[in-house]
This record gives structure tokens, C-alpha cells and sequence, in this order.
């Protein structure tokens, strides 16, 4: 892959403290591909707006400059034709809960979203998987937030053993499509009914709670069965990513002041509360930004953005 560093104008629709909303430009930095080679051809990752921590990253630019705070936020709509908000501040909510960003030295190659996963709960059971499994130790190894990944990837050993374990909760009520380890089952109840609560237990004791609805997907060629979405990382790699899989019907908080994720399980439909760095807060929709924040409001998905290094 080769390109450009390109230098253009960003144009911002901003409401200030008097609640009359501007617009206003500023300078940034950002890659341009020009060719691309090898596996990077068939990826599918065009389009990606990088929201990392690398200094070069767009939302750092914005940050270092005073235009925004640095944090941002996303509440991506689960269902139908998809969309959701991105805010440049953070979202708030009472119920929201946080777990530190893992602080590496190698963060200036490595700039992405990594947090200290410890455990795997299904319906409050906690698996017998070694908590070193999802902790960083080198390239393709530790636990990354990745909102440009579709699906939960997990190192083979954690994956058989959560399969195993939904496996043996829907056991009386579901059937496999062609064995447990293929994770496909035809059943004739609501998925909620049937199928466990697993839960992504983090440092500092917060969890992430992920609903069946969020964790199956349909999958026609296979007669309607319904299928995990928690895939296995590539052979050569140890490394978790929690892709949209996870983070869906959820505000997501990126706070990089604070170094910690937020998240709650919030209905992305609707109005947010947004704070500035300032501790100004108010509703946003999907037509306004906030004094220091810039409202995005995805309708579709015709673009993606990642949190993980570009």
C-alpha cells in the first residue's frame, strides 16, 4: 500500500455557549492511497475514517488544534437500515461504565483501543480460560475496541470454550445445523428466550453485556439458522478485537484525557446527552453539535470509520 499525506480544509458545524450554531474550517492531515497490493486489495477497508491515537489520527489533529475535546463517542444503531451518532466529546449517561485504557510503550505503533479483558461470563458462569489469553504481550497479542470490524474475533482456545458453553444452555431447545462447533442452530422460539446472556468482564470490574439478538446472525444459505457471530482470530494471531458485534445499541465513550472506554446499552435511535470538556452538557439529536462537539449523524453506513491504527 503507498499513498499521500494530503493537507485540505475540514468544515465543522458548531453551536456555541449562546446556542447559535456556526460553521467553521480547519486544517488537517490525512492519508490518501494511491496503489494498493496483496491482501490489502480484497479487505475491503476503503472508505475508513481512522479515529486512533496516533498523533496523525483526525480526531488528535482536532484536539491538539482546540477545535474539540479529546474524546469522542458513537451509538451505532443495531437494526434495520443501521446508522447512529458520532459525537466528537463524550456522551453521557448515568448508567454508563469504564474500564482503563491499557497504556503501552508502544502505543506510537500500535495506536489503537486496547483494554484489559479478564473473563468470559455465559449466563453469569465465568469460563475457565487463563486471564494472560487476552492481555498484551507483543504484536497480534492483547484486547482491542475496534469499531471497522464487523464481527468479535477470539483466540481459538476462548472461542471453542464460549461455543462450548452456549452450546450447553440452548442444549433441550435448540439444534445444531451440523454440529456444536459449527455455532449454527435451528430452533422454533425467540432467540432471547433460548439462547444466554455473555458477558465481557473487563479491569475495574465493569461489564459489557451482550445480548443474543446482538451476537446471532441469520444466515439464509444455511436454511434461516442462526449463527454466533464470535469468530476466530487468524492462526498466527493471539489477539482479541471487539468489533461491531459488541459495540452496537451501545454509547461508546473514548476518552483519551482519562485514558478509559465508556460504554452503555442505550437505544441509538434516539436524542443523546453530550458533554464538552468544559462540563457543558445538553440533548443532542441528529442535526446539532453541542459548544466544542461535532455531531455526525450516520444514516447509513456509506462510510466507516475505525478506532483501530490506519
Amino acid at each position: 500500500m503507498s499513498g499521500y499525506y494530503v493537507s485540505d480544509l475540514m468544515h465543522l458545524n458548531t453551536m456555541g455557549v449562546d446556542s447559535r450554531s456556526s460553521n467553521s474550517s480547519i486544517k488537517v492531515v490525512f492519508g490518501c492511497i494511491a496503489s494498493e497490493t496483496g491482501n490489502i486489495r480484497t479487505a475491503g477497508v476503503n472508505g475508513i475514517f481512522g479515529f486512533s491515537q496516533h498523533s496523525m489520527s483526525v480526531i488528535s489533529q482536532l484536539s491538539s488544534q482546540g477545535v474539540a475535546p479529546d474524546s469522542f463517542s458513537h451509538c451505532l444503531v443495531g437494526s434495520g437500515n443501521g446508522g447512529g451518532i458520532l459525537v466528537f466529546g463524550q456522551i453521557m449517561d448515568p448508567n454508563m461504565a469504564y474500564t482503563p485504557l491499557v497504556h503501552s510503550r508502544q502505543v506510537l505503533f500500535r495506536p489503537d483501543y486496547q483494554v484489559n479483558l479478564q473473563s468470559i461470563s455465559v449466563n453469569g458462569q465465568t469460563l475457565s480460560i487463563d486471564p494472560s489469553t487476552f492481555s498484551y504481550a507483543g504484536n497480534q497479542t492483547g484486547t482491542v475496541i475496534d469499531s471497522g470490524t464487523t464481527m468479535a474475533y477470539l483466540p481459538l482456545d476462548v472461542l471453542t470454550l464460549l461455543k462450548d458453553a452456549i452450546s450447553q444452555a440452548v442444549s433441550q431447545s435448540a439444534q445444531p445445523v451440523i454440529s456444536r462447533e459449527d455455532g449454527c442452530y435451528i430452533f422454533n422460539s425467540s432467540v432471547s428466550s433460548i439462547f444466554p446472556l455473555v458477558s465481557l468482564n473487563f479491569q475495574g470490574g465493569s461489564s459489557m453485556h451482550i445480548r443474543p439478538q446482538d451476537y446471532l446472525l441469520q444466515d439464509n444459505s444455511k436454511g434461516g439458522a442462526w449463527c454466533l457471530g464470535f469468530q476466530q482470530s487468524s492462526v498466527t494471531q493471539g489477539m482479541t478485537i471487539l468489533g461491531d458485534l459488541v459495540l452496537k445499541d451501545k454509547i461508546i465513550v473514548y476518552d483519551l484525557g482519562g485514558q478509559r472506554l465508556g460504554w452503555s446499552d442505550y437505544n441509538c435511535s434516539s436524542s443523546v446527552n453530550v458533554s464538552s470538556t468544559s462540563s457543558n452538557a445538553g440533548q443532542i439529536g441528529s442535526s446539532t453539535s453541542f459548544p466544542m462537539l461535532i455531531l455526525a449523524s450516520i444514516l447509513q453506513y456509506a462510510f466507516t470509520f475505525s478506532t483501530l491504527s490506519q
